[in-house]
């Protein structure tokens, strides 16, 4: 279990209550695909991700990354119990998708630096902090079928 300070609840809160996850999702993921490229092989049904323009412009890449921000919102209900809420994701992650739980990872650093070029300067180094621990709580969830 985490412990999480009242500080950390209201700055992760905060950050989800003002994202626009269409904007962020999309930008998250099509950066993962990019940077690291050999994530694309867990998308090999959507479509042509030949090069970074076809990525940015998939659709179903697109959706994907708002599904992703939409599953992080069940995370942030859900603070105390993070492993328990994502029981079911990290099986179908790691039985059914087989994804190299190291991906998570990657996805969740190309989420902080998403966030925090739209952010800005409201990205204080305790925001950073803060976002960061909660997304490695989520990432280990992810992964703890893996162990």
């Amino acid at each position: 279990m985490v412990d999480w300070t009242d500080a950390e609840r209201s700055i992760i809160t905060g950050i989800f209550a003002n994202l626009d996850y269409e904007d962020i999702g999309a930008k998250a993921l099509c950066r993962c695909l990019i940077v690291y490229p050999w994530t694309q092989r867990y998308f090999g049904s959507f479509g042509n991700l030949y090069n970074a323009e076809a990525i940015k412009t998939n659709p179903n890449i697109a959706a994907h990354g708002v599904k992703i921000l939409h599953g992080l919102d069940r995370a942030v209900k859900n603070m105390d119990n993070i492993k328990e809420t994502y029981a079911e994701l990290s099986v179908l992650h790691s039985e059914k998708l087989h994804v190299d739980p190291d991906n998570f990872k990657l996805l969740s650093d190309c989420m902080t630096i998403v966030i925090a070029a739209k952010l800005g300067s409201a990205f204080t180094p305790e925001n950073q902090a803060a976002f960061q621990k909660f997304l490695s709580v989520v990432v280990s969830a992810l992964g703890r079928q893996y162990h």
